[in-house]
């Protein structure tokens, strides 16, 4: 296990800049998950981490040593793939095998290791097959082991579950969170779906053309986001954010509605937000008018538009009204977020 700290790392490709100066320090055993849009250059930062890519600028530390020039064989990391990277024409048990052989390890301790990883990961009944008679998920259980029997410093997740369908997701994302924890390994996972963020990481780095726009803790991030994008980007259904100006009254929006504000919210607000789930129903609330129902049975999600702005709230009442109704609601005004003209959040 090792820490891992980037410092003021940068990456261009001709004129173009990738990385601007990025910053992240991963203590030992931390689960660390790199999250931001398509194009953000969070892949580009795992795959320099690697050694894939070489650094423009900086210094990439790897357990107390600048690893900035060093291949990715003497890195001592283990990365999974988005494909797999799985070799068709040998089984499970070569899969995993084969760094071990590559290191010419006695056939006796590779045997070892690929037996203990394959009983952590449910595999020791397939390790005769071959990739092509496996699922997806057990595909991505062999990449990983292939990854345990090394027992790198850092394991290294690009993308990993992008190609499983939805359930298998969920599923895998659990297995991967109980092997990290079990093995207590440093990792750093990639991943543009903000779910898996908040339901794996002990740290969430968010990502947005190239810089990091805030990082901490998925509930730190969630209930306190520094700006706007970390605002829209953490959180599902997204926050809800309306523009506008603090008047007489509350909050006038754009379209000349009024939203009430908390106590002590300071004159230069330009953006209101609150998330769906923090919306409730109140006979006293806002008039809203009912755009969209949308049921998924443990609550129901309502598009509605209030003025010109649209918002979604996510209640745990059944909702019966349909489009065109209105329904009254009020914003949980402890667990508003208020931002001003640049975007930066503002403290009542």
């Amino acid at each position: 296990m090792a820490t891992v700290s980037v410092r003021q790392v940068r990456k261009s490709f001709g004129s173009t800049n990738i990385l601007h100066g990025v910053d992240v320090e991963i203590t030992d055993g931390e689960f660390v998950v790199l999250v931001g849009p398509s194009g953000c250059g969070k892949s580009t930062l795992l795959r320099m981490i690697a050694g894939l890519e070489n650094i423009t600028g900086g210094e990439i530390d790897i357990g107390g040593r600048v690893v900035n020039k060093l291949p990715p064989k003497d890195r001592d990391i283990a990365m999974v793939f988005q494909n797999y990277a799985l070799y068709p024409h040998m089984t499970v048990r070569e899969n995993m095998a084969f760094s071990m052989k590559l290191a010419k390890a006695p056939a006796e301790i590779m045997e070892e290791e690929v037996q203990k990883a394959a009983k952590i990961l449910g595999l020791d009944v397939l390790l005769d097959r071959y990739p092509r008679q496996l699922s997806g998920g057990q595909r991505q259980r062999v990449a990983m082991g292939r990854a345990i029997v090394r027992h790198p410093q850092v394991f290294l997740f690009d993308e990993p579950l992008s190609n499983l369908d939805a359930k298998l997701r969920v599923q895998m994302r659990s297995e991967i969170k109980e092997l990290q924890q079990r093995l207590g390994t440093t990792t750093v996972y990639v991943t543009h779906d903000q779910i898996e963020a908040m339901t794996m990481a002990d740290q969430i780095v968010v990502m947005n053309h190239g810089r990091i726009e805030q990082s901490g803790a998925p509930l730190a991030l969630y209930d306190r986001p520094a700006n706007l994008f970390v605002a829209g980007f953490i959180g599902s259904p997204a926050m809800n954010l309306i523009h506008g100006q603090v008047a007489e009254g509350g909050f006038r929006t754009a379209s000349g509605a009024l939203l009430p504000l908390p106590p002590g919210a300071p004159a230069r607000v330009a953006t209101y937000g609150v998330r769906p789930e923090h919306l409730s129903l109140a006979e006293d609330g806002i008039p809203a008018t009912i755009v969209l129902v949308e049921p998924t049975g443990s609550e129901t999600q309502v598009t509605l538009r209030i003025g010109e702005s649209t918002l979604i709230g996510a209640f745990r009442e059944r909702v019966t009204a349909r489009p065109g109704d209105t329904l009254h609601v009020q914003p949980d005004l402890s667990l508003v977020h208020l931002f001003g003209a640049d975007g930066n959040r503002l403290d009542s």
